[in-house]
């Protein structure tokens, strides 16, 4: 069993300090700007949908993150916002999940693989962003892109697996990585940071503290910091006054502290960064199942011997703060519900593939084609399944569908996807085409398939197209429901089959997706078009 799955705990706790003047940033130093002004007060969580093991950067007036996706392609999204409160998906660092035939669903699967916490640097004397991340303690890659939204491309691969690392652009341009669970080591990489130089373990975990992992690395006023999570409730940092290799103290930062979400765990494993006017915020994130894990964030001051304190309210993680204090933002992000047609020819940054797609078997030009890519009767076995995040607290998605291309024994529509999953869509077999209402698609915890699904509602359709709708209620707990219904105008819409309760159980860390669909049970040959997608929320 991996550390990190452990029970998910609620308790509560305090942080107290004095105050340290602002310091310098990590990755850019703090440098005057244009004129700012206070954004409104925010409530948490700052995103209502699921990213996870957050790492955070500033460059310029610009903030970026970057969060893990496990088993789905695109990975590694990287996110942007000008106020550390709104934020877009940019792009991703990487780009296709090459490291093995289980990411293309080729014999074996990658679910709860691939990309776990890593790390997003930008390193200014060659003006680059980094992405550092380990795959399946085998080995660690490095991507590279000169802007965000890339193109990103594989810079090297290092034999050393740096588990859950952090990246440091040291002040005179040097290469660190922080990384490890319970001992953490420091790596110093080459100049062009393609190979490991030296590693060499820094700190061993207390057992009194039990773990520690999901490093984040720092250099603030010539201290090197590690930044540390006990999952689930816990955040620890440590300080190195004789630089990168220590040795280092620990302090705590905060343990079972109440969160801002109903329901939710306590927030940890996120990063620290500051605005160039010099405040310093925490980005972590909250566990809130059946969702996932949800972006929270809250200021942070520091002690006059520098230790970082985030500031509460009422003893808790608080559920609003004031607004950053940063300049004007050049533009509105980009919101992440709304309506998709799928205009153009690629898919937006929003979208990830449940491992990596069969490119020959989809495309994207005023609509979404999927051409069955798989003869399977396991959606968990199916290629090119199209996910996106749920809106949380609670949200539905409504889909346009062509299916006029169907063939006999294929399954196309609109699912609710994690290890336990329903799906509402069009069945085409030989007696004819019906919507149909599917649950029962289960997983075990080693992520095998133990339920294919059973037809429980179902109504006769005519015509080739349809509408499709699924609302899922995502808020922390047990017994939250997914609901399906459809329409054969777009206007008028039929409830079809019971509520789905959806599971809750954290082992499969990503939370419930939207996806979209289309597979053949019997042969290859047929094909969809998605021509619309909208995510509302009430």
């Amino acid at each position: 069993m991996l550390s990190r799955r452990r029970a998910l705990t609620t308790a509560t706790g305090l942080a107290a300090g004095a105050l340290l003047p602002p310091t310098a940033a990590h990755g850019a130093a703090s440098t005057q700007g244009p004129a700012v002004a206070t954004a409104a007060a925010f409530t948490n969580p700052v995103i209502w949908q699921d990213f996870a093991d957050i790492d955070v950067i500033r460059v310029g007036d610009t903030f970026y993150a970057s969060a893990s996706t496990m088993h789905y392609s695109p990975g590694a999204p990287v996110l942007r916002s000008y106020d550390l409160v709104n934020w877009e998906i940019a792009g991703h660092s990487v780009p296709v999940l090459d490291f093995g035939a289980k990411y293309d669903l080729n014999g074996a699967r990658g679910y709860v693989r691939g990309i776990w916490a890593s790390s997003l640097a930008y390193r200014p004397s060659n003006r680059t962003f980094y992405w550092l991340g380990q795959i399946d303690f085998a080995r660690t890659y490095v991507y590279t892109a000169t802007a965000a939204e890339g193109p990103w491309s594989r810079l090297t691969t290092i034999s050393t697996p740096y588990y859950d690392a952090g990246l440091l652009v040291d002040s005179d341009d040097t290469l660190y990585v922080a990384y490890g669970n319970t001992t953490i080591s420091v790596a110093q990489l080459s100049p062009d940071g393609r190979n490991q130089v030296r590693t060499q373990q820094v700190f061993t975990t207390p057992s009194s503290v039990g773990t520690l992992e999901g490093s984040r690395f720092y250099k603030i006023n010539g201290q090197y910091y590690i930044f540390l999570t006990r999952p689930a409730n816990g955040q620890y940092i440590l300080k190195s006054s004789s630089g990168p290799f220590g040795p280092y103290t620990m302090r705590q930062v905060l343990l079972d502290l109440p969160g801002p979400i109903a329901g939710g765990g306590v927030p940890h494993q996120g990063g620290l960064v500051q605005t160039r006017s010099g405040a310093w915020y925490y980005l972590a994130f909250v566990d809130a199942y059946p969702g996932g894990r949800m972006p929270a964030l809250a200021p942070v001051t520091w002690t006059a011997d520098g230790w970082p304190v985030v500031q509460l309210v009422n003893g808790a993680w608080g559920t609003s703060y004031p607004g950053p204090t940063v300049p004007p933002p050049p533009r509105q992000v980009t919101p992440m519900t709304g309506v998709d047609t799928f205009d153009g020819t690629t898919l937006k940054p929003k979208w990830e593939w449940n491992h990596n797609p069969d490119n020959t078997r989809w495309s994207v030009n005023n609509g979404l084609i999927l051409r069955t890519a798989t003869v399977t009767d396991d959606l968990y076995w199916a290629r090119n399944t199209l996910t996106h995040r749920i809106q949380g607290p609670t949200s539905t998605a409504t889909v346009q569908l062509d299916h006029t291309e169907m063939r006999n024994g294929d399954r196309a529509g609109l699912a609710l996807l994690r290890d336990s999953s329903a799906w509402i869509g069009i069945r085409r077999d030989g007696t004819g085409t019906r919507v149909s209402m599917v649950n029962g698609l289960t997983m075990d915890t080693d992520w095998n398939t133990t339920g294919t699904g059973t037809e429980v509602a179902s109504a006769a359709v005519s015509g080739g197209r349809v509408w499709l709708r699924a609302n899922a209620d995502i808020r922390p707990g047990t017994g939250r429901l997914g609901t399906f219904s459809y329409s054969t105008d777009g206007t008028t819409f039929t409830r079809l089959g019971p509520a789905f309760s959806l599971g809750n159980d954290w082992r499969f860390f990503m939370g419930y997706r939207f996806a979209l669909f289309n597979h053949a049970t019997q042969a290859l040959g047929g094909a969809v078009r998605f021509t619309r997608f909208e995510l509302t929320t009430p």
